[in-house]
């Protein structure tokens, strides 16, 4: 592993975006969300994932486009991301909603068009520091197959739910899929193998080979009720009038709603309330032998605090490589192998 500053990781992002075309401004936006990702130690969707960006962009038959809003009335809004990657596409989307939610008390956008939309509760949690809570859902390519079957017809289809809280949110954000596309991209490139029941090759066998399941398909989340709701959150994105099997990596399907609490009731007696149940969560009795009970979010928010003391990540040197490669240069003094 490489040990990179937390300094060293975003500028080695912010050069890779910037070198894969774009500007600094969008590059830093790429790299504060996959930075939020390693820091909350959810690695796959962290640096790994800007080498898939600068793969994609290069493979691309044309150039991205701007993003533009097709449609819009106060309440809602839908966006044509013209290619663009899904990190500034959901950021637009983000914003439009926020801005209409604190205006008209609710808020829906939509966006086609566009590809690697990345991790929601990134999203949700600005938008409860804005006081809003909210749902997004987003799909994309036929990658996931229905319970009982072998062949993609969903997307990895990830849904999260934020509410405003004290001291962070509460957000609950899940992917569909029994592997999301990430992990499964970045254990090919380290030569790993999947866990059993993940994936099918393209035949419909199981297999435990990541480069065979991205032929194939991997497996849904929850049985029938989690492949019923990979097919709700591929319509809601649907919605917004991604295609419901685009090809290759491309048109996801991106699906906001967000409400203002004190349209319906007191805003901070809510969040004082979305408080206390959370912490009637946690003082739940635990299972004999088991510890103690987390509320959503948790986990990211203990991790996010303990990486930021530690000020440091750690990194496949693989994939370190990869990145310099793609930034066009050799990063020094934030980085030790270990």
């Amino acid at each position: 592993m490489t040990t990179l500053t937390l300094s060293g990781a975003r500028a080695l992002v912010v050069a890779t975006m910037t070198t894969a075309g774009h500007t600094a401004e969008e590059a830093e936006i790429i790299a504060d969300h996959l930075l939020d990702c390693e820091l909350r130690g959810l690695a796959f969707g962290g640096l790994a994932r800007a080498l898939s960006i600068t793969e994609r962009i290069r493979a691309a038959p044309e150039p991205p486009q701007p993003i533009r809003v097709v449609t819009e009335t106060a309440v809602s809004a839908t966006l044509d991301g013209g290619d663009q990657v899904g990190y500034l596409v959901g950021m637009r989307s983000l914003e439009l909603a926020v801005a209409k939610a604190r205006a008209q008390g609710v808020a829906v956008v939509g966006a086609r068009n566009t590809w690697y939309t990345g991790m929601f509760s990134y999203y949700l949690e600005k938008a409860a520091e804005a006081g809003l809570a909210g749902m997004i859902a987003g799909s994309g390519p036929a990658v996931v197959a229905p319970h009982g079957g072998t062949e993609g017809r969903f997307g990895t289809n990830p849904i999260a739910f934020g509410f405003p809280s004290t001291p962070a949110p509460v957000i609950w954000d899940i992917g569909t899929s029994a592997v999301m596309h990430g992990e499964v991209t970045l254990k090919a490139r380290l030569g790993e193998k999947l866990e059993p029941g993940q994936a099918y090759d393209a035949a419909g066998a199981p297999t435990l080979d990541p480069a065979a399941a991205l032929e194939g398909a991997f497996g849904v989340w929850g049985g029938h009720k989690g492949s019923g709701l990979a097919m709700v959150v591929q319509l809601l994105g649907m919605m917004s009038g991604a295609a419901a099997d685009p090809p290759g990596i491309s048109d996801c399907g991106f699906f906001v709603l967000l409400v203002d609490p004190g349209a319906l009731t007191d805003a901070e007696h809510y969040r004082r309330r979305v408080a206390a149940f959370a912490a009637s969560i946690r003082a739940t009795r635990p299972v004999e032998g088991g510890g103690a009970v987390r509320a959503p979010f948790d986990r990211s928010v203990a991790c996010r605090e303990e990486t930021l003391r530690r000020g440091t990540i750690d990194v496949p040197k693989p994939l370190v490589a990869a990145l310099r490669r793609a930034a066009g240069f050799l990063a020094s003094g934030d980085a030790r192998d270990r």
